[in-house]
């Protein structure tokens, strides 16, 4: 199609107008015109300053205007401080003449400015378009989104559309932005405020941002900045801190982040391959073995002193510590723990046993999980096969609620199941056992479809005890990698129901990211169930009517409008693409990255922000989450890599690395995918040896065996009752 040549005169002479001055001031303000019927010009809020990554793709509007005969435009400075962009009216003029060139998509993404000239909101329409707009999918919501039809438009391989060399390059640079702010005003601290350019000890104080980073700039090969980390590891005195410490929180970001820097220092090829291709690159050490072995030493020292935390009645662990200086690390007598801080630990404590061939590690964590692999007692524990309550008893090893979700508390519960398996399935059988009865009894029991847009599919929780268990339909950005996690049970389990169920989530997700005025999806929503009676009191509508009218287009209502830099729906968008290789779950994590950027960038950083429905976020909350650095920039890099890195998620069963909820790459116990041997058994819980299980079995522990369908005569009964008509099989 052609520009039309009203808006494409605007939208190109608009540059003569600009000068950059008034651009790094200028926040975007979201605005829809069409120029004509067929013409639909749409966009997603975007400021200048905090794109000015783009900016240095200017070599994209330069080959297209040479493959059209005209002359590439002066070069622009990326950082917008050197004045206008044009130095001459010919130039100005050049660019106007690009009126009549061709356009490969009528979602066009172009600003509007704050406070400047009549004609300035049209400035950068085509470069913008060229270089950041990849496909019709970016926000506001196109109707086919997650359809047959948007996968072909995702798969164009127009000229205009930015390549995944140009993306991994943005989202490096938001990885240096993120890391220079940091580094330059709040390291050795934990976390970055960038409005005000301060600091933040919000996990004890030992550098939790540098600790989550490290994994991401190994796997960026970023080695200024892994040398900046390896110079720091050995100095941290993780025996000493004034706050309260979480055994969950230091055990997925800390522990996780220093065992998954070793697994990846020592895969083989990284560094020798490195410093092949590039002389000038070292790791500040006499040697890399040096460089990894203080990285496991301080692995060592942190899991000896949390080790504390297991020392009660039952071994469930106490997820509040205190370092006390005069008298070491203590309990703070909690009375109980969530499924979630009890497991989420298995995967890194028996990495460390696997690793240093000390299985005590392995047999804390293991004997804390036991507890929720036969959960007790069964009608209160377990309200649906393998859907668990939240909290247990720390004495008695005991259920104290039945209410669960894929939420926040028990998520990464269920996400370890089968990453456990992933991780060697000789010794746990067990894990991919539970999980699959997770998974099964939330297609079949859980599964939720609004009223308004039956096409959605969300999982939302369960509250009461067997045979009196109500649902809520409700859930957020934190339970959104629930898509991911049923994508890598069917890839591991090579089952097409669990790769297929994981999509239509991760579809449902995206949308709650494309409904927003920000492109950004919430914290938390509601909708109303398709099948439950809309009267019942578990299943009332939207409480204002501007909420209403907002569900009745979008399938869900913002409870909570929030958004500190979550990862979960770029997660799952990742695991599918590469489940999948559809390249329409590119585009999707590229318009997620757009949105971000556009509206979290501030200050020295990029900060959490109040209300994505509100163009630009609402106000900033002056906080960089160390989980930034860790997962959501992570799965950006990953998903446009083209190059197959052994950390990559592989739809071939040959996985060499799983990924810990921090999205710490964690190399498997074999060093790579294995198929359990016929000797395994699905009881196998413990650490290393058959020996070494048998006596891991002798501990006090959950009583065996697990729950079967049909062992309680009213399960089908409650089934018919509440679900009846067409379910996922």
């Amino acid at each position: 199609m052609q520009f039309p040549p009203p808006a494409a005169f605007l939208a190109l002479c608009a540059w003569s107008l600009f000068e950059t001055g008034h651009a790094a001031r200028a926040r975007l303000n979201p605005l829809f015109l069409s120029s004509s019927p067929s013409v639909g010009l749409s966009f997603t809020s975007v400021s200048l300053a905090s794109a000015d990554w783009f900016l240095q793709s200017e070599h994209s509007l330069t080959r297209y205007l040479a493959s059209h005969g005209k002359s590439p435009s002066p070069r622009l400075d990326h950082r917008l401080t050197k004045g206008p962009l044009f130095t001459s009216e010919q130039q100005q003029q050049q660019h106007c003449s690009l009126a009549s060139l061709p356009v490969s998509s009528s979602n066009i993404m172009y600003p509007k400015f704050n406070n400047v000239g009549p004609a300035a909101f049209l400035v950068g329409a085509l470069t913008l378009t060229q270089v950041v707009t990849a496909t019709p999918f970016s926000p506001p919501r196109q109707k086919n989104i997650g359809t047959s039809d948007d996968s072909a438009a995702a798969s164009s391989s127009s000229p205009q559309a930015a390549s995944n060399q140009e993306r991994r390059d943005a989202v490096k640079q938001a990885f240096q932005i993120s890391w220079d702010g940091y580094y330059k005003y709040a390291f050795p601290h934990d976390s970055l405020r960038p409005v005000t350019n301060a600091y933040e000890d919000d996990r004890n104080g030992w550098g939790a941002s540098a600790i989550d980073a490290f994994s991401t700039a190994i796997v960026m090969r970023n080695w200024p900045v892994i040398n900046q980390i390896l110079a720091y590891v050995p100095q941290i005195d993780f025996t000493r801190t004034s706050s309260e410490i979480s055994l969950f929180e230091t055990t997925i970001r800390y522990l996780g982040g220093l065992l998954s820097a070793y697994d990846l220092l020592t895969t083989p090829p990284l560094y020798a391959n490195a410093k092949a291709a590039d002389p000038d690159v070292h790791l500040n050490s006499t040697s890399s073995q040096t460089a990894t072995d203080a990285i496991l030493a301080q692995a060592i020292r942190l899991a000896d002193a949390l080790s504390v935390a297991f020392d009660t009645p039952s071994g469930i662990p106490d997820n509040n510590l205190i370092f006390d200086p005069v008298t070491g690390p203590k309990r703070t007598g909690s009375q109980t723990n969530g499924i979630a801080t009890i497991g989420t630990l298995v995967l890194e404590w028996t990495r460390l046993s696997d690793i240093t061939g000390n299985s005590t590690y392995a047999q804390l964590a293991q004997r804390a999980e036991s507890f929720l692999l036969n959960p007790q007692p069964s009608a209160i524990a377990e309200p649906f096969p393998g859907l668990l309550g939240t909290n247990v008893n720390i004495t008695s090893g005991l259920f104290v609620d039945s209410s669960g979700g894929w939420g926040g508390g028990t998520d990464s519960f269920y996400e370890y199941l089968i990453k456990m398996y992933l991780y060697d399935p000789d010794r746990f059988g067990l894990y991919r056992d539970r999980w699959i009865l997770a998974a099964d009894s939330s297609i079949q029991y859980v599964a939720s479809h609004p009223t308004t847009r039956p096409d959605l599919t969300f999982l939302g929780g369960w509250k009461g005890p067997r045979g009196n268990t109500t649902l809520r339909f409700s859930s957020g950005h934190l339970d959104c990698f629930d898509g991911g996690n049923f994508i890598l049970g069917g890839l591991t389990l090579s089952n097409k129901k669990y790769l297929d169920f994981g999509l239509e989530l991760v579809k449902s997700c995206a949308e709650t990211y494309s409904a927003t005025a920000t492109g950004i999806g919430p914290e938390l929503f509601s909708w109303q169930d398709s099948r439950t009676p809309l009267n019942a009191t578990n299943n009332r509508g939207p409480p204002s009517a501007e909420q209403k009218a907002f569900y009745e287009k979008n399938g869900f209502w913002i409870t909570n409008e929030q958004y500190v830099l979550r990862p979960e729906v770029i997660e799952s968008m990742y695991y599918a693409w590469r489940a999948t290789k559809d390249e329409k779950y590119r585009e999707w994590a590229w318009a997620a990255f757009k949105a971000i950027n556009a509206t979290t960038r501030a200050g020295s950083g990029y900060s959490s922000v109040a209300n994505v429905n509100k163009v630009g976020g609402g106000s900033k909350t002056d906080f960089q989450e160390s989980f930034w650095f860790a997962e959501v920039l992570k799965y950006c890099w990953l998903i446009f890599q083209d190059e197959d890195d052994p950390w990559q998620v592989k739809a071939d069963q040959t996985n060499e690395f799983v990924y810990n909820t921090e999205c710490h790459p964690i190399r498997l116990a074999k060093g790579h995918e294995t198929q359990p041997s016929s000797s395994s058994s699905s009881s196998d819980w413990g650490y290393g040896s058959a020996d070494e299980r048998k006596n891991n079995e002798q501990q006090p522990r959950g009583r065996p065996g697990v729950w079967k369908h049909g062992d309680d005569g009213s399960w089908s009964d409650r089934r018919e009752k509440r679900f009846a008509g067409p379910r996922y099989a």
